[in-house]
Formats: structure tokens, C-alpha cells, sequence
């Protein structure tokens, strides 16, 4: 237990600090400065509906009941001094830009939301006419969720979150991230794409390149999925944000040692940090378990402090990094 408050001490204490970063980031209320992002969990969900692209309905799910699971498990986020929550739940599975800037309403939590579509599990997630559409007509639609809102809802997204299947992209998958390419370059907005294993990582980063994208525009996802810590170093080391981001009470451990790996190659300063956690699910009783977002606060910090990262260290990880990766920026290649 004291090891826990110790922890929770020092992040209410980085929750304080402000990151140096001067831009704004979007977040469901409206645009933040950066600098007042705080401590920040990039990437969880709070809502999932896994019916398909082509089932899906905002009727399907009760918003006062997702809220009713939520908001505990997001308190207490708040009160280990949590301030900012990258929702993750892409178009189509569920993403419910209402349901998000009630929440934040009521927690005091800076909440970001995203444009993009998923093609990740068999492109199960992905419409009809995606297909059909050109990556400019796709980047058309994500871009017009940024200047108008998203679905009529007036809240506007904060970032572009895509998806592709964990060997080399097929052509839709390429279709994603070229459309994602030219939506960036349009807003600002950084691209986080769930990837896991390193092949489709740097296979999406060439496209980006290609497309005159920086990497720094580009988020790996889930790349603890990745064996060869050598393939994280050199993501890193070519300017992408690499999202360690599965974390759970089991894997603490592991996670330490990725992050060690990172520190070590002088790497840490595009490394990310999240549980992937949540999350109401309408297709089960009562929502089904969800998941809390406190293994980080609770165990991951107290393992990093044994090992002896320092305070600045942490804050690099929770504050600093998250600041300056979703601050509302264009990262064309010079």
C-alpha cells in the first residue's frame, strides 16, 4: 500500500507539471493547449460494439448505462492523477462522440476522439463503400469530421485512428493509411494505427513518406506485439511514437523491460503508455467486465521507480511525450 500512495503522489504531482509544448490539442469539448494535457493515458476505450460495420446503431446501446459502468472506473483514473484520456473506438465499433463529451463533462477529464476507419479483424469494421472510394474520398469524409464535427454532433476529433492486419497491407489496409496520409496533411492530426508486429508498421511508414509525411505524424499501436525490441529502437530512431499499450496486472513485468530497453537506447522520448482497457460492451449483459485503466498508477510506476527511473523520466512518459505527439501540428518531410 505505500509503494500505491507513493506512486499516486507523484503522479498528482506530474499532474501538475505542464508539458513545454506551446500548440492545442482537440479534445470532445473543444480545443486544449498542450501544455495542459497532464498526465495522459493514450489509448483506452470506454465503448465497444462488435456487431460489424454493417449491424451497427447508436440505438443499440443505453448512454446512461455505459455511463453508470464508466464512470467509476474513470474517477478513479482522475484521482491518480489522470487528466487527459485518448478514447480509442474507431467509427463503426462504436464510436459515440455524445456519450464521450458527457463523460468529460462530468469527470473534468480532457477526452480526445478520433476519424478514421479500422480494417484490422478481417476488415469486419470497415464500410461498404470504403471500397469503392478513393483515399482521397475517404481522407474527404475524415477531414469534414474535423472542420464540421462528427456525425452532426459538433465535437470534433483529435486524432486519425486506422487499423490493419498484422502481416504486409493489403490494398484497402494501404488505401487506410494513404487516405490517412492525406487527411494529416490537411489538419494536423496525428495518425495512430493499430498495427502490432513490425512488418505493417514500417510498411505504413514508407507509404507515409511517400505521401510526404514524417513519421513523427505516425503512432505504432500495440507494438508490444513486436518480439525484437530492435524493431521499437528503430521505429523510434526514424521519429514514430511507439505505443506500448496492452498493459495489465499479468504483464507488468514485461512492459518494464520494454521500457528499459528504450531508455537504454536513449529512446525514451517516443515511447507511450496505456492499458487498451474498458470497456462496455452492448452485446453482453450488463455491458459485460470492464476492465480499469489503474494497473499503470498502481504497479507499472512503483516497478519503474525500483528500477530506478527518476521523476523527470516518468513525466517524459505521461506528460511530456503525449503533449507534444497529439498537438494539433503538421509533420510534412522537409
Amino acid at each position: 500500500m505505500k509503494t500505491i500512495l507513493n506512486a499516486f503522489c507523484i503522479l498528482i504531482l506530474i499532474a501538475g507539471c505542464k508539458s513545454e509544448n506551446s500548440g492545442l490539442i482537440m479534445t470532445v469539448k473543444g480545443p486544449v493547449k498542450a501544455s495542459e494535457m497532464g498526465v495522459s493515458l493514450t489509448h483506452e476505450h470506454i465503448l465497444v460494439d462488435f456487431a460489424g460495420a454493417d449491424k451497427i446503431a447508436d440505438e443499440k446501446w443505453d448512454r446512461e448505462a455505459v455511463i453508470e459502468k464508466a464512470l467509476p472506473f474513470l474517477k478513479l483514473a482522475t484521482e491518480y492523477g489522470c487528466k487527459t484520456f485518448v478514447e480509442c473506438t474507431p467509427s463503426y465499433i462504436g464510436k459515440d462522440p455524445l456519450l464521450l463529451s458527457d463523460l468529460s463533462e462530468r469527470t473534468g477529464l480532457n477526452i480526445i476522439t478520433n476519424t478514421g476507419f479500422y480494417g484490422a479483424s478481417d476488415n469486419k469494421y470497415i464500410p461498404a463503400f470504403a471500397y469503392e472510394e478513393s483515399a482521397q474520398q475517404l481522407a474527404d469524409r475524415w477531414i469534414s469530421e474535423w472542420n464540421n464535427g462528427i456525425d452532426g454532433s459538433g465535437v470534433k476529433p483529435g486524432f486519425i485512428k486506422i487499423g490493419v492486419s498484422p502481416g504486409a497491407l493489403s490494398d484497402i489496409h494501404k488505401k487506410l493509411i494513404t487516405a490517412a496520409a492525406i487527411t494529416h496533411l490537411s489538419t494536423g492530426m496525428v495518425i495512430a494505427s493499430h498495427t502490432g508486429p513490425s512488418i505493417p508498421a514500417f510498411e505504413q511508414i514508407e507509404i507515409l513518406k511517400k505521401e510526404g509525411v514524417s513519421p513523427e505524424a505516425f503512432i505504432w499501436v500495440h507494438a508490444q506485439t513486436e518480439k525484437d525490441m530492435n524493431k521499437h529502437v528503430e521505429a523510434a530512431k526514424m521519429g514514430a511514437w511507439v505505443s506500448f499499450d496492452g498493459l495489465s496486472d499479468d504483464n507488468v513485468g514485461k512492459y518494464a523491460e520494454l521500457i528499459k530497453n528504450m531508455n537504454e537506447k536513449r529512446v525514451l522520448n517516443k515511447v507511450f503508455l496505456s492499458h487498451d482497457a474498458g470497456w462496455y460492451d452492448p452485446q453482453k449483459e450488463g455491458g459485460g467486465n470492464y476492465r480499469g485503466y489503474n494497473t499503470l498508477f498502481e504497479k507499472l510506476i512503483p516497478e519503474l521507480q525500483k528500477a530506478g527511473f527518476t521523476d523527470n523520466q516518468i513525466q517524459l512518459l505521461l506528460v511530456k511525450n503525449p503533449a507534444k505527439a497529439f498537438t494539433i501540428k503538421i509533420r510534412n518531410i522537409e
